[in-house]
């Protein structure tokens, strides 16, 4: 094991502090419009839900983050399109809400041949995958700002008021399922590069636990997109829904102030197992920034569990407990 114990804030992303920034934001944001557009919830859940009658809308914005690097490195493009939509789109589907369009933003240093097509042919996977247009757009030259490309979005969904996915109906005995991930998924990647280019090995190296492919290409596998969940919806009571991005497990607080017992968590990939060898990163550290094998949760009755396992691929991996969040022994935030 690396003596090094690399950690989130060694690679320039502490979360307390953005955690301080992003609350100093939204102090600011005091204005709300009333009737059609009003929103109903505050800022701070996966996505912004507005009154629209009947309706609630949902939105979210979010953007590849510095897995573009890798793709640079890599020099392919062509996945990174659907980590854009996954990332907001699976912030849609943690609130119930179904997705209908997408616009994207990206962000060029220069124009270079085959790089558009590459961008489009992950934009066009993604929105087949999630069942939604890409109604428009925005690129833009920024030579003196951006140095190579940055890609974000935003998407917009609906639900019906009544079956909005808030998470007020989570309680104590509930059942966890867990639903897998194509490993890294798009967050966490600043410490992921700074622990690959610290090691003795390149991202074109074969992967040790796997030489049919190379260190980069598993750390470009895009981010799974679990429009399945609808699914679940329809045919299972739901209390709650959580996307597992940056921060790992702390994201929960999203969804309830209870607590989450991962008394059999799923299997985290090799990949992690490679980065936390490598950065010589604690257990801890890796669960609160990593997705650690889990990249969604559905929270339900007993009843419903093995049915949304079922359609899903996922597995019970837990149950609601009154306080803290622990998987096996290991606590992630203390009751």
């Amino acid at each position: 094991m690396n003596e090094k114990h690399l950690t989130y804030a060694d690679s320039g992303v502490d979360i307390k502090e953005e955690e301080k920034t992003v609350k100093t934001l939204i102090d600011k944001l005091s204005y709300v419009r009333k009737g059609i557009g009003a929103p109903l919830t505050g800022i701070g859940h996966y996505a912004g839900l507005l009154d629209f009658g009947e309706y609630t809308l949902a939105m979210t914005t979010d953007g590849v983050g510095s897995k573009v690097l890798i793709a640079n490195e890599m020099q392919r493009w062509n996945t990174v399109g659907i980590d854009c939509i996954a990332m907001n789109v699976n912030d849609l589907l943690a609130i119930g809400a179904e997705p209908v369009a997408f616009v994207d933003y990206l962000a060029l240093e220069k124009h270079e041949e085959g790089f558009a097509a590459q961008i489009g042919e992950g934009l066009l996977k993604g929105a087949e995958i999630s069942r939604m247009s890409i109604v428009g757009g925005e690129t833009a030259t920024l030579p003196d700002i951006i140095k190579g490309f940055d890609l974000a979005g935003t998407c917009l969904g609906f639900v019906k008021k009544e079956d909005a996915i808030e998470g007020e109906k989570v309680q104590v005995g509930d059942v966890l399922v867990g639903i897998p991930s194509t490993g890294v998924h798009s967050n966490g990647y600043t410490l992921v590069r700074k622990i690959i280019e610290e090691s003795g090995y390149s991202y074109h190296d074969p992967c040790p636990y796997d030489s049919s492919k190379t260190i980069g290409d598993d750390l470009l596998e895009p981010t799974r997109i679990y429009i399945e969940v609808l699914d679940v919806l329809k045919a299972c009571e739901v209390h709650g829904l959580a996307h597992i991005t940056g921060s790992g497990l702390l994201k929960l607080r999203r969804v309830t102030k209870l607590g989450f017992d991962f008394y059999d968590p799923l299997e985290p990939q090799e990949i992690f197992k490679l980065l936390q060898k490598e950065g010589g990163v604690e257990d801890l550290e890796m669960y609160r920034t990593f997705n650690m094998g889990m990249g969604f949760l559905i929270i339900l009755p007993e009843k419903d569990a093995a049915k949304a396992a079922e359609i899903t691929g996922g597995k019970i991996v837990g149950k609601i407990v009154e306080r803290g969040i622990k998987v096996k022994d290991l606590v992630i935030e203390k009751e």
